[in-house]
């Protein structure tokens, strides 16, 4: 079907006013049918004759054919009115809305026959330009002479040219309209904290508009600064990234217009009440630079600001404290929070040391709470409605859980090698966000070329007027979250009331932002009407997240991230990378990426060097201050050099960020980047996702010759590995075997796991196509076991309280069906947070094997191996006995018992159009193989 739906189409619709979700109605199909006979003429008339379409030039490519890309479900995002209703009858698809889906499920079953010639059997070929037999499509947007919009017949994808920096910038705005408008539009509501009354009152959608604004609570004047601030501060740069924003946002308006008066915008529009089908009426608000600002926060809120979850630690470390008593509370503590774990998988393995908020050798400034007293702050105010029934009141418990957790959404890996170490002695890399499954996707596909632009890969929607992952004319690059902390908790002392607080000694009012969201139903969501207000209190060391007392002062527990009131700062970085007259070396490549404030690991390759950087802005703290705790809102407990009206301050110098170039190899899942670079989230120790990856290139590079599908292997295997079976297992069933077990019920589930893990420890189907897994069994022990055996070995030691305790700082299990982690279900990252560092080291020490930095205490069995054995068998024996169906329960997709389904990926509806689920898979979204054969 053609991007834009004809208005012969429209004319025919009509809002289904009254049908409860509109699907599989009599009147609807009768729609339908109406639709479908001139389709096929209506899409004839689209297309230009073959013989007058021409390629995108392909300047400056030194990839060879080799870089290639994928981004599941599909480049198109955009569905009409009439194209969303045929997919929620019939299933049929827009066109490009789902064709990388299928090589990328494929993968999976596919990966172990993979050769460098079958690379792009399963990614896109990711060469600058389109063949002239390719070109699907040649636009030229808002009927411009300076830029060309060319989509390829094999994914859709833009592959935008300019004459003129304004017509390249204005084409990529366009573009990004085309394939995203309904989704841009959602986030720059997400961002502003205004979703529910623009798509809905479901508890999701209230869900998601609570998490982010507690953490960015901007109104439009913050907004307005922020892109002042960071276009000021960046001189020629900065102008032109200003003058480059507001050519994307006239191509996206023009595009807005363009398919409000033809009548091809987003069907959703529609379902949610802003248009009317017959008379056109309602509007489609113009998008505007402030709106890219609420975006960036979105986007950095999710995976751009490490830390937080102090107030948690303390509540955790006093639990200890209580315990065990002050001394040995606090060693048993330290032992679990693992911050600079010596066994820990690195980034930089070379032994280069970078410390960087590790603990003080004399804390001060610390401000716990007393016992009993926290309160987490209240958001949400004035319900009415629906927004005052109780699953919405547990949807904000929930969001602001997951608001305050410094279990942050990680994801994303990286698999570099050194040109020392490959068949063709040119780097090698495999690289790509894991951004979660989302239809239409987060992202978006787009090659730029234009003066001063020469990139292709993935930006996410509403920011792309730079490919913010991708390759250049002889580089690529790509990013994980690496999470340190740019995060600390304040606690400022009450004076008054509960509304002012003590700021270098004058009792000073907080500042009060509200949003006030109401909603009604609609086609699209029938929750019924509702509103609330969303109510922050503000203060110069950021918004109030909880109160308490502490040594019986009232106070504020506020959180203060360094990235705060400066989400747009990173787009000069972003703006250096797409250069190519910027970027021609490893140290160029670092120099960009120094720009961008957000804590992300940075990876690059070219046809002779790899290199690595660390972003972020890293405060530096006070001496003896403490970043895992609250600490007062004193000035001699402040961040170096901060003024508090722009929220700046001081920032550890480059040279201290963990930095690398030509290290023989580079692998990163979200693990700790390098020695003494304290970890922000917890569980960066002795067993970790990394360790998947890290295993396997290790190996590769030391056999030598790495290819490109060599590396995808290592990458796919990793990704279907369970790591729980693949690194902890094996003790387990040591412990377990070193006596006879009499039992047949223990000794059969016995026998289970060790062919699974004899077998390799994975979650992979018995055939392509198929949905059962080849070892069901044993992985439904495990599922089961895995909780039930954390809490037997740790529970009676540390006690009902502090197990409690550090549960809420670290969760025990992220299977992929484990809907309870920090991911959810159907998300397919899995194994970033739980126990099983814990349980490595203590089966070890219990096996009287040696632990580098064990815990203070041997918990398992008290530290008998008798004991320990027993507990084990006793879950073990209770976990072999519950069915399929009490281990996977069910969903509103999944049947009880359907194991497949449970884990299964499911691409997550934020539009109309649907998408069926696919195998598991444990890898980035967004993915890059390259190897460049030459350079400038």
């Amino acid at each position: 079907m053609p991007r834009h739906t004809p208005r012969t189409f429209l004319d025919r619709l009509r809002t289904p006013r009254g049908i409860p979700g509109f699907l599989k109605t009599a009147s609807v199909c009768v729609l339908i049918a109406g639709l479908l006979s001139p389709l096929s003429t209506a899409v004839a008339a689209q297309g230009a004759p073959a013989s007058t379409r021409t390629a995108t030039a392909t300047a400056g490519d030194s990839c060879g054919g080799q870089c290639s890309d994928i981004l599941p479900p599909g480049e198109n995002g955009n569905a009409t009115l009439a194209q969303v209703l045929l997919n929620q009858v019939f299933g049929t698809q827009p066109e490009h809305a789902e064709d990388q889906l299928g090589p990328y499920a494929d993968l999976a079953t596919g990966y172990p026959a993979l050769t460098d010639a079958k690379i792009n059997t399963f990614f896109n070929d990711a060469s600058f330009g389109v063949p002239s037999g390719q070109v699907a499509s040649t636009t030229k947007p808002g009927g411009r002479t300076d830029v060309t919009i060319v989509r390829d017949k094999k994914t859709g994808v833009p592959h935008i040219t300019g004459t003129t920096r304004y017509g390249t910038e204005f084409g990529a705005g366009y573009a990004a309209a085309q394939d995203r408008l309904w989704l841009m539009d959602v986030f720059r509501h997400v961002g502003r904290g205004q979703l529910t009354g623009f798509a809905g009152g479901a508890p999701s959608n209230q869900g998601l508009e609570q998490e982010f604004w507690r953490n960015a609570p901007y109104t439009e004047a913050d907004l307005q600064a922020q892109i002042d601030g960071a276009i000021a501060s960046a001189g020629e740069r900065g102008k032109q990234a200003l003058d480059d924003v507001n050519a994307y946002l006239a191509g996206i308006n023009a595009y807005i217009d363009a398919s409000d008066s033809g009548r091809y915008f987003p069907g959703e529009y529609v379902l949610t009440g802003h248009k009317d089908s017959i008379t056109n009426a309602g509007t489609i608000d113009h998008f505007k630079v402030t709106d890219m600002v609420a975006l960036a926060s979105v986007i950095g809120a999710l995976f751009g600001s490490g830390g937080g979850g102090e107030v948690n630690n303390a509540l955790s470390l006093l639990a200890a404290q209580s315990r065990y008593g002050v001394a040995e509370g606090t060693k048993v503590w330290e032992s679990f929070r693992e911050r600079n774990d010596p066994e820990a998988v690195l980034t930089v393995h070379d032994g280069e040391s970078f410390p960087y908020a590790g603990k003080p050798a004399d804390p001060r400034g610390a401000a716990l709470p007393d016992a009993g007293t926290v309160a987490r702050e209240p958001l949400v105010y004035d319900r009415t409605g629906s927004a005052a029934k109780a699953a919405a009141k547990s949807t904000s418990g929930t969001a602001g859980a997951r608001a305050l957790s410094s279990a942050k959404r990680g994801m994303s890996n990286a698999l570099v090698v050194s040109g020392k170490h490959t068949a063709s002695g040119r780097p090698v890399a495999v690289f790509g966000p894991q951004t979660g499954y989302f239809a239409p996707q987060l992202l978006m596909l787009q090659e730029l070329q234009g003066p001063g632009i020469s990139a292709r890969g993935a930006s996410f929607a509403g920011l792309s007027m730079y490919v913010e992952l991708g390759r250049g004319q002889d580089y690529a690059w790509s990013a994980t979250t690496s999470g340190q902390d740019i995060i600390d908790t304040y606690a400022v002392e009450l004076c008054q009331d509960d509304y002012h607080y003590l700021y270098h000694g004058t009792c000073t009012a907080m500042d009060k932002v509200e949003r006030t969201n109401a909603w009604k139903p609609t086609v699209a969501d029938s929750t019924a009407a509702g509103s609330y207000t969303m109510r922050v209190w503000r203060t110069r060391y950021g918004p109030v997240e909880y109160r308490a007392t502490v040594d019986g002062k009232r106070v504020a527990y506020t959180t203060l991230r360094s990235s705060y009131l400066h989400e747009a700062d990173s787009i000069i970085g972003f703006q250096m990378l797409n250069d190519p007259d910027y970027v021609k070396g490893p140290e160029d490549f670092q120099k960009a990426v120094q720009h961008i404030n957000y804590t992300f690991n940075w990876f690059y390759a070219d046809s002779a060097h790899t290199a690595y950087y660390n972003s972020g802005d890293n405060p530096v703290r006070a001496t003896g201050v403490d970043g895992e705790f609250p600490v007062w809102a004193r000035q001699p407990y402040e961040w170096s050099g901060w003024d508090p009206a722009h929220n700046t301050a001081s920032y550890t110098p480059a040279s201290a960020h963990p930095n690398s170039v030509d290290q023989d190899y580079y692998i990163s899942w979200n693990n700790k980047q390098a020695k003494d670079y304290a970890a922000a989230p917890w569980g960066e120790g002795s067993v970790h996702r990394g360790d998947l990856l890290d295993d396997r290139v290790r190996k590769l590079v030391a056999d030598g010759g790495v290819t490109r599908s060599a590396l995808v292997k290592a990458m796919a295997d990793a990704g279907l590995a369970d790591l729980r079976a693949e690194d902890v297992l094996p003790k387990l069933l040591r412990v377990v075997k070193s006596a006879a077990i009499t039992d047949s019920t223990t000794a059969a589930a016995v026998d289970k796991l060790s062919a699974w893990v004899s077998a390799g420890a994975q979650r992979k189907v018995t055939s392509a196509g198929a949905k059962k897994y080849a070892d069901a069994d044993a992985i439904r022990i495990l599922d089961a076991w895995w909780p039930a055996l954390v809490k037997a070995e740790f529970a009676p030691g540390l006690g009902e309280d502090l197990y409690t305790a550090m549960t809420a700082n670290l969760p025990v299990d992220e299977s992929p069906s484990a809907a309870h982690g920090p991911t959810g279900s159907h998300a397919g990252s899995s194994f970033q947070y739980g126990w099983w560092s814990y349980v490595d080291k203590d089966l070890r020490t219990v096996l009287g094997e040696p632990v580098e930095g064990p815990l203070a205490q041997t918990y398992c069995g008290g530290g008998s191996l008798s004991a320990c054995r027993t507990a084990l068998l006793n879950t073990l024996k209770e976990a072999a006995g519950r069915s399929a169906s009490q281990v996977y329960p069910g969903d509103d997709l999944c049947s009880a018992g359907d194991q497949w389904c449970a884990d299964s990926i499911v691409q997550r509806a934020l539009g109309g159009i649907k998408h069926g689920n696919i195998s598991w898979q444990n890898r980035p979204t967004y993915q890059q193989v390259v190897e460049f054969t030459s350079h400038r």
